[in-house]
């Protein structure tokens, strides 16, 4: 089923500035999870109204009890106002049955950002498939919305095959350990690319700024926490920056 849901929101007076901006962040990270499981199909604000704060989305659910239990679970939810409409198909609807006229566009939301101190590469020389090294990854920590703790030593590292234009193509494995405790495996395939005179300084180890070349990965992560356990579902991408000694990860969860 598919329903029509208006938020208003409207922020207790006196509500300390930090706590909106915690549970901003928070509703952020829950609708992408949502998005990411099915449920929130499309988000709308109106248009021209000034310091309007409604809300209008289309959700899917087996049932009204269960969109309500999901939208009672939201970070802002004692803040908002709900008006639910069930939604039925109606005969003149231009659009065929079962599809979508358009698909949604993809967004993105921030799940952690590691900064990874880097040991002494491993060369292992020229290969077939290009000069094959080592980085292993001996510290660090990480932080996001939802998590947040250290990079483990000893199992991460970087398996990096560098081509002659100096192109780095990344196989990238870590293990993270939240605050909690709880263990996060991370694989990560890609590439770090630019021009000849960006990547020989880079190559180096000297400091050169990030957007000057391109450093992307696709990311999937393991965990065998039951509340984390929307990282096992989840589509991410990793947006890299070298430093001197260093390599910081912005990790992002695509919806």
């Amino acid at each position: 089923m598919e329903f029509l849901v208006e938020f208003e929101v409207e922020v207790p007076e006196g509500t300390r500035e930090g706590e909106v901006e915690q549970r901003s962040r928070a509703e952020a990270s829950a609708a992408a999870r949502l998005v990411d499981e099915g449920h929130l199909l499309r988000v709308w604000r109106r248009n021209a109204v000034a310091d309007d704060t409604t809300v209008i989305g289309l959700y899917a659910a087996d049932s009204e009890a269960e969109l309500d239990g999901l939208l009672r679970a939201l970070p802002l939810a004692d803040w908002m106002q709900v008006t639910i409409i069930p939604l039925a198909p109606h005969p003149n609807d231009p659009a065929p049955v079962g599809t979508v006229s358009r698909l949604p566009e993809p967004r993105m939301t921030l799940v952690y950002r590691l900064e990874a101190v880097l040991g002494e590469p491993l060369d292992l020389g020229e290969m077939s498939q290009g000069h094959r090294r080592i980085v292993p990854q001996i510290g660090g920590t990480f932080e996001g919305p939802d998590v947040k703790g250290k990079l483990v030593p000893g199992v991460s590292a970087d398996w990096q095959i560098v081509l002659p234009d100096g192109t780095a193509i990344a196989d990238i494995r870590y293990t993270l350990q939240t605050e909690d405790g709880v263990l996060l495996y991370v694989q990560s395939r890609g590439v770090r690319h630019g021009s000849p005179e960006v990547l020989e300084p880079l190559g180096r180890g000297e400091d050169v700024d990030a957007s000057e070349y391109t450093f992307r990965t696709s990311t999937q992560i393991e965990t065998a926490s039951r509340d984390l356990d929307w990282l096992n579902k989840g589509v991410f991408v990793s947006v890299g920056g070298r430093r001197p000694g260093s390599v910081i990860y912005e990790t992002y969860l695509v919806a």
